[in-house]
């Protein structure tokens, strides 16, 4: 299944261009195409599109719930009492609300987030070299990923602004046709990136722990966990671990990110405040509302994403390059070869 051409550098950028003709001619037969080609990210941003768009239209009820929750505790107190109360006041579909906003907005950051994470990440990794590249691979997931989320929440900000709206502010809209003219004519384009800042403050944080958690622990599982290489592994086998090192990575990325999450449901809601401003009135205990809901949400949520993100990979017939070892370079320099 994967051969040793799984290790050009073309297809990994933790390992050196030490091949053959032979070797690269079968690295087309086996792939659709080269890592690091436009195809490649192109069908990469896909992906992206897939994983972010799907899963987060998927768990808009939830969703729904615990921005209720951060804007309007004393109302909504609880998960369990959240849904009761929204299916009492608005029946089954009030839980869909904001699903179209959901969509459009997630999907577009699902296409910047993976692409663009793609493309820096052998950016960086050729600003690094080889030997580099391996010993600060953790600092390379994280300063690509940043680097895409920052793109990724400019194209979110406008949608994500709508969707609070509708969710939050009962009677305001209904649908994101009623919901933006109207934002527009109160606010102008404001209305739908006063948000942004607060995005990158929840939303790069979670990233840089979405990517670099995943990638390590899927390093770490196939070292400790999977008894034999993934070499060997079918890509059933594989994608499970993707599932698993996906929820793990989703745990952590909750937490980091929930308290500027809070910042967002609020400031969204709100005409004229600050970030700060908000801040300060929820005050410690007020950011970590509805923390439990987020932490089953987002778990799940990223579990998924990763799941359908390499799934459309192996679909596709794009690289997917094995977890990174130390280059033969640099063991001789670390005197762990003859």
């Amino acid at each position: 299944m994967f051969s040793s051409v799984a290790h050009l550098a073309r297809a990994n950028p933790f390992n050196a261009p030490r091949r053959s003709r032979t070797l690269a001619a079968a690295a087309v037969e086996e792939y659709s195409c080269e890592y690091g080609s436009m195809k490649f990210y192109a069908l990469c941003g896909f992906g992206g599109v897939l994983s972010c768009g799907i899963t987060h239209t998927a768990v808009v009820p939830l969703d729904l719930v615990k921005c209720r929750m951060q804007v309007d505790p004393q109302k909504y107190k609880g998960i369990f009492n959240g849904f009761s109360v929204t299916l009492k006041e608005d029946g089954v579909r009030g839980l869909a609300k904001g699903w179209a906003p959901t969509f459009i907005g997630y999907s577009m950051q699902g296409l910047c987030k993976f692409g663009f994470y793609e493309v820096f990440k052998v950016l960086y990794s050729n600003m690094l070299g080889e030997e580099n590249t391996y010993l600060w691979r953790t600092s390379l997931y994280l300063a690509a990923s940043a680097s895409a989320e920052f793109f990724a929440d400019i194209a979110l900000a406008p949608m994500e602004a709508a969707k609070v709206r509708i969710q939050t502010q009962p009677g305001y809209a209904n649908t994101l046709r009623d919901a933006a003219p109207k934002m527009y004519k109160e606010e102008g384009l404001n209305a739908f990136y006063k948000g942004v800042a607060p995005l990158w403050m929840r939303q790069i944080p979670y990233t840089m722990m979405k990517f670099a958690c995943f990638e390590r622990t899927v390093e770490a599982l196939y070292k400790f966990v999977v008894p034999k290489p993934r070499s060997e592994c079918t890509k059933g086998e594989q994608l499970v671990v993707t599932f698993v090192a996906g929820y793990i990575a989703g745990v952590f990325c909750a937490i980091v990110s929930h308290p500027a999450d809070s910042v967002v449901s609020v400031l969204n809601k709100e005409k004229g405040s600050t970030a700060t401003q908000v801040l300060q009135r929820l005050g410690f205990k007020g950011v970590w509302k509805g923390l439990f809901a987020r932490i089953i949400m987002i778990g799940t949520l990223t579990a998924l994403q990763w799941f359908i993100y390499d799934s459309v990979k192996v679909y596709f017939r794009l690289p997917r390059p094995p977890p990174p070892e130390m280059p033969e370079s640099l063991k001789k320099k670390l005197g762990l070869t003859d």
